[in-house]
């Protein structure tokens, strides 16, 4: 005789440290779960109460106090349901990163990770202590495994339910975005599904926590491996997922799976870190330089996107070097996306400071010292409009301009979050194309255009940097696949051009310490990931 069971995954975006909203959620997703979705069971992600990653709350008592607290509210408040529901747990061993099978006001087991990541954005050794022994649990009759996120990575965890009979295997996880993941996890869970016999049902956060993008993308695969259920990503969704189980296997009901292409998916990272970085940290809306450039262009069509057109204004700044075309294609993309906007120019404020330096100066070339003077102009004009108004501003730079330092300290760096600070410059004419496929929002002129900082007279980025197809392959063979400079060479690249991009990494560490925080999607991003020192003599 078989028996059912009806198991929701609940795709939260949770805040990290608002222990009293998260607990308002997982209350009201409990009551949902159990009185709409009929549901046996609702699995929450990991960490789940305090939010993920809570980083040196960890290490507050008064938080640990404020997460057991909610624990205990919740298991005293919801009923008739089992949930699954993480949280940091501290014990005479130390600080756990658990999470808790509740029923009816009775905790019927607890789980503490067994492995924990160290590595790229986590670092849970500093906090946590691991676990070592699964956790196999009874719900209506049908044994349970539990796991925790990077357990699955690792065959024990799974084995060891396995091995105790475990039926099915329940996973929370914290898993943050990154490009070319959601494939590795598909194969583990596979692997790890097919090695031990059983489904495992893979629950998996939502949401932008400062740098970080979760996507989503909860699962269920069955035991053969076959990808059977997915909660679809960058959306906040209670999913249920029913499983019938007998003597003789457990099967998992199966619906059509169409996912998102690549680009699609990393542009609904960046509108959602954009969203959730500015609501959750209470910004009235966002102002962004418009220069007329491809950069600037893709930042306004992501920040309307994430906020809507009223909540975004676009602050054009021309100089003497600002070409007619520039303006001309700025106003037709504001005129377009319908967002406020002003025109302030910077030749007062610039022709005043090279007043002002003129004695100083007399002797000397004009350079990049004057180029930068501008840059500043304009994060002097964007700061004081976002410190009179409250609006916070996007700065435009991308991944490659702040590998190799094209970009001004305190001048287009200067602002609260870089939209596109992980996104390299090749891909950010893809995701320009993937959005005016959707609706033709900036200029084709912009895209066509050779990039230009419009800093000097008929300035091409290309005056100062190898062509951009050609630098972001050396920089993904040297940041992404921490490839050296012999091995670059050796894969076609000419070495005097490799060994001048690698010093320009290197001595522009100090911009970087000093840069906005961006939106993360690959797996080195300058920042958590990728932490090498200011002052180094390597170049290799």
């Amino acid at each position: 005789m078989s028996k059912k069971l009806r198991i929701v995954m609940a795709q939260l975006d949770l805040i990290v440290g608002d222990i009293p909203g998260n607990l308002k959620k997982h209350i009201e997703a409990a009551n949902t779960a159990r009185d709409t979705l009929k549901a046996d069971i609702i699995v929450f992600p990991e960490l789940s109460i305090t939010g993920y990653p809570a980083e040196d709350l960890l290490l507050r008592p008064s938080f640990i106090n404020a997460a057991n607290d909610a624990v205990n509210t919740f298991k005293e408040t919801v009923r008739d349901i089992h949930c699954l529901i993480g949280h940091p747990h501290a014990n005479s061993k130390g600080l756990h990163n658990s999470c808790s099978l509740i029923y009816n006001g009775t905790i019927l087991s607890r789980y503490a990770k067994q492995h924990l990541p160290n590595y790229g954005v986590f670092d849970e050794k500093r906090y946590f202590i691991p676990g070592d022994s699964a956790s196999v649990v009874p719900i209506h009759g049908i044994p349970v495994g539990i796991t925790i996120c990077e357990d699955l990575w690792f065959a024990g965890p799974a084995q060891q339910a396995a091995t105790q009979g475990a039926r099915l295997i329940l996973s929370p996880n914290a898993s943050p975005f990154e490009i070319n993941k959601q494939h590795r996890r598909e194969d583990m869970l596979a692997k790890r599904a097919k090695a031990n016999g059983i489904p495992i049902v893979y629950v998996n956060c939502v949401g932008g926590q400062d740098d970080l993008i979760f996507d989503g993308g909860s699962m269920v695969v069955d035991s053969n491996g076959t990808l059977c259920q997915h909660a679809g990503f960058f959306k906040e969704t209670l999913f249920p997922v029913d499983l019938e189980v007998s003597a003789a296997d457990t099967k998992v009901q199966q619906s059509p799976i169409v996912l998102p292409d690549e680009n699609e998916r990393i542009y609904q990272a960046l509108v959602m870190g954009v969203r959730d970085y500015i609501q959750k940290n209470r910004f009235p809306g966002a102002l962004i330089g418009l220069s007329g450039g491809i950069d600037s262009a893709l930042t306004l069509a992501i920040a309307v996107d994430a906020l809507g057109k009223d909540k975004v204004k676009a602050v054009m700044m021309p100089s003497r070097y600002t070409a007619d075309i520039s303006n001309e294609d700025a106003i037709a993309m504001v005129k377009h996306m319908g967002v406020q906007s002003e025109t302030i120019s910077i030749e007062p404020m610039f022709t005043a400071i090279l007043s002002s330096l003129a004695p100083q100066f007399a002797e000397t070339k004009v350079d990049i010292t004057e180029e930068n003077i501008q840059a500043r102009c304009r994060g002097i004009l964007l700061m004081a409009l976002s410190n009179k108004f409250g609006s916070i501003v996007l700065t435009t730079g991308n991944r490659s301009e702040l590998a190799v330092g094209y970009s001004t300290l305190y001048g287009d760096m200067a602002g609260g979050f870089c939209v596109l600070k992980d996104v390299p410059k090749t891909l950010v004419y893809e995701l320009a194309n993937y959005r005016n496929r959707i609706d033709p929002i900036i200029p084709q002129r912009i895209i066509d255009r050779p990039p230009t900082a419009e800093l000097a007279f008929d300035q091409k980025d290309e005056d100062s940097l190898p062509p951009y197809a050609e630098l972001d392959q050396i920089l993904e063979l040297y940041l992404n696949q921490e490839k050296s400079l012999d091995e670059i060479v050796a894969s076609g690249f000419d070495q005097a051009t490799v060994s001048r991009v690698i010093k320009m990494i290197n001595r522009n560490e100090y911009k970087r310490r000093q840069s906005p925080l961006g939106i993360r999607i690959n797996n080195t991003a300058f920042g958590r990931d990728r932490r090498y020192p200011v002052t180094s003599g390597f170049d290799k």
